[in-house]
């Protein structure tokens, strides 16, 4: 009935109100956390169809949709376009990534906030490493369909270029969107740094040097990674909040 006191709630109905105001003022407290365990959960089962060959109909299948039906080795649309997918999977590439946590971090370090600069590092070099283990580990053979749009050196599993997209972008757009009080500024952070990432893989397929499961795993890997790191530093800056600014 309208006006019953408080008192007449469950229990947890008033314990869960207060929790869900302070959610509301945090959002990304509660949701990178969620989001780095789906994406973790979507890793591990990407890994387990993998390793079962159970992926290997459709893997086959995406690859030779991008590429001509008569003629493999030549990918679909135009030549203009083929040229643009390799601009795209360098955004993906170790040198403009390092570019861009370099830049990242010295603008962070300028402006005093020197624990989020050495996340931002922390973040990128880890995921290099972790990259390099996951392929390792799992030694799966590049596509053997077509040929190769890019060169290779390395394993199949995850695709390298997608999760260090995944991991650089993910954490810049993160952090940058967990500190910024407009809520259409932090959705555009987001979407932008979610672009780039699926730009970046979605090359990867075109040019013929990862299969799609490659990609996938690297996007959930790279998401797992850069998400809980920025919950890492959303948990550090409420308990002990960074200053800005020269002297602080």
């Amino acid at each position: 009935m309208r006006g019953r006191p408080n008192e007449d709630l469950p229990f947890a109905m008033q314990r869960l109100v207060p929790f869900l105001a302070r959610v509301t003022r945090r959002p990304a407290l509660l949701l990178f956390p969620a989001a780095a365990a789906a994406a973790l959960w979507g890793f591990i089962e990407i890994a387990d169809e993998v390793l079962e060959g159970e992926s290997e109909a459709i893997d086959r299948a995406l690859i030779l949709a991008l590429r001509s039906a008569t003629d493999p080795s030549d990918p679909i649309g135009p030549a203009w376009f083929e040229e643009m997918m390799r601009d795209f999977t360098a955004l993906g590439g170790m040198a403009v990534l390092v570019l861009m946590v370099l830049a990242a971090a010295g603008y962070l370090l300028l402006v005093g906030k020197l624990r989020t600069a050495l996340l931002v590092v922390v973040s990128s070099t880890g995921g290099i490493l972790l990259s390099s283990m996951l392929k390792f580990g799992f030694d799966r053979p590049r596509p053997d369909l077509v040929s190769h749009g890019s060169v290779v050196y390395t394993a199949s599993f995850p695709s390298g270029h997608s999760m260090m997209a995944a991991t650089v972008y993910l954490t810049l757009g993160a952090l940058l969107a967990s500190v910024e009080p407009d809520n259409r500024v932090r959705i555009y952070l987001l979407t932008l740094a979610v672009v780039l990432t699926v730009l970046v893989g979605i090359s990867r397929v075109y040019l013929g040097v990862h299969w799609p499961t490659d990609v996938l795993a690297g996007w959930t890997a790279g998401a797992t990674w850069a998400l809980s790191l920025a919950s890492l530093s959303l948990w550090l800056e409420k308990r002990h909040p960074e200053g800005g600014g020269s002297g602080h």
